[in-house]
Order: C-alpha cells, then sequence, then structure tokens
C-alpha cells in the first residue's frame, strides 16, 4: 500500500505571548478587556515565550538528525512566525526542505468578541454569551469570526498539502490553541464530544508538542498514529537535562 501522509508531524502550540499574559491578568481580575494595543495577529512572544520556544528547540535539536522536522509550516501570526525561528536555529535552517507562513493555520478569529473575556462578553454582548453556552463552542460563530468548525474546514485543505506536497517528510507545524485541537479532530478521527473533552481537561501548553508517525499497520490502509500529547520540553534555565521523549502518555492533560 502507498503511503499518503508524511512520515512524522509534530503539532507546536506557539510560545507564550503577550496577548497570553495579558488574557490571564484580566481574566484574574474578573476584567471586561484584555489590555492588549497590538492586532492580534501582531501580538509578540513574551520573555518566557521565548525561553520555551529555546527549551523545544534544544529537544527537537537532540534528536537523530534523520529524525528531525525537515518542513516547517507556521501560521503567519507574529508569536508563531517567532516559535519556529527559534525553533529552525536549533535545526540548522539552511537544511530544511521547505520553510512556508501559511495564512490557513492562523488563530481561530473572533469577530466582535476580539479581546473580551468572559467577563466581558457576558456583559457587553448578553445575548451571543447565552447563545454560546446554547450552541457550544464547536459551532458557536460569533459575528465576524469564526467557529471550531469553520477552522476544521480549512484545515482540510491543509491536510490534502500535506498529502500531495510532503508524502514521507517528517513536518513541523507551528501554530494555534485551536488549531492543534482541530487538527487532532481530524488526525484522530473524533467527534465534537471528545474534541471538546479534551478541551475542557485543559488548555494546550505554550510550546508544547503533539505528534504523529505513520504506521503503515495502523487502520485498513496505514494511517497517522498518535505518539505524543502536549509533551512540553523542560527549560534550560533549570539546568534539567533535555531528553528525546516518545511514546508518552495520551492524556489531554498538560
Amino acid at each position: 500500500m502507498e503511503q499518503k501522509w508524511p512520515q512524522e508531524i509534530w503539532l507546536v502550540r506557539h510560545g507564550q505571548s503577550a496577548g497570553n499574559v495579558a488574557r490571564d491578568l484580566a481574566e484574574a481580575a474578573a476584567g471586561h478587556r484584555i489590555d492588549i494595543a497590538d492586532r492580534d495577529v501582531d501580538v509578540p512572544l513574551s520573555e518566557l515565550g521565548e525561553q520555551q520556544s529555546e527549551a523545544l528547540g534544544a529537544w527537537f535539536a537532540a534528536l537523530p538528525p534523520h529524525q528531525r522536522p525537515n518542513v516547517v509550516l507556521h501560521s503567519p501570526y507574529v508569536r508563531a512566525a517567532e516559535t519556529a525561528n527559534i525553533l529552525m536555529q536549533r535545526l540548522e535552517r539552511d537544511e530544511l526542505l521547505c520553510v512556508l507562513a501559511d495564512e490557513r493555520l492562523r488563530e481561530k478569529e473572533f469577530g466582535v468578541l476580539d479581546r473580551l473575556t468572559t467577563h466581558g462578553i457576558a456583559h457587553h454582548f448578553p445575548d451571543l454569551y447565552e447563545q454560546r453556552h446554547h450552541v457550544g463552542k464547536f459551532y458557536f460563530r460569533p459575528p465576524g469570526g469564526e467557529s471550531w468548525c469553520d477552522v476544521i474546514l480549512r484545515l482540510r485543505s491543509v491536510m490534502d498539502t500535506l498529502e500531495r506536497d510532503f508524502c514521507g517528510e517528517r513536518v513541523l507545524i507551528v501554530a494555534h490553541q485551536v488549531t492543534v485541537n482541530c487538527f487532532r479532530y481530524l488526525f484522530e478521527h473524533l467527534d465534537e464530544a471528545k474534541i471538546l473533552e479534551f478541551d475542557r481537561a485543559g488548555d494546550v501548553p505554550n510550546c508544547s508538542v503533539t505528534s504523529y508517525e505513520f504506521d503503515p499497520n495502523h487502520g485498513k490502509r496505514g494511517d497517522l498514529a498518535l505518539r505524543l500529547v502536549n509533551f512540553v520540553a523542560p527549560l534550560e534555565a533549570t539546568g534539567t537535562p533535555v531528553t528525546v521523549a516518545k511514546d508518552l502518555p495520551t492524556s489531554p492533560k498538560a
């Protein structure tokens, strides 16, 4: 049976961003708005996000050369592009087969709810707040924004690209939390209930790795088999040695 998938795919959420920090502060203070002036696309990494990216780059560099990524696809959002660039510094960028910023990997668009906290949505858009709870985040589409289904629809075309252009290659994808979850929905053939169960268990950690490896014995015709879920490389500043992890438990928790 001819292989149609990349040999390995790593899904990475970008490192902690300035927006993540501002959101956490706003939510903790029960504020209505996330205090950040940048467009979502322009939000950079925080200092911790840079350290997380360096640690993950060291983890990838510790892999044997024939097991490291040779293709890098990333969201064009600054925080994802910065994460990818830091990783590529450890991967010897000149040796990569392809590096591509792909707008289909962007964050879910929030429309009129952009930069609002949960408290802010309830205060400023009570009808939408009620509708979101009734419909559920998988299908709810805020005005001017996207549902998870909308994200999944654009990622289906990314899957076509992976099959057509990168069959047999080792592909690193750097994107966002919802993007990672929606890829899991597609790669693992999940349903709404299962992927939302994973989402409720906790956020996808910043700079975490979820990975898949092509297994010719998986399924009837060979398929991507889950290997890592939300693996986080230890920060180098702690002095903890970077180790290569494979086949970790597949708990959705961080």
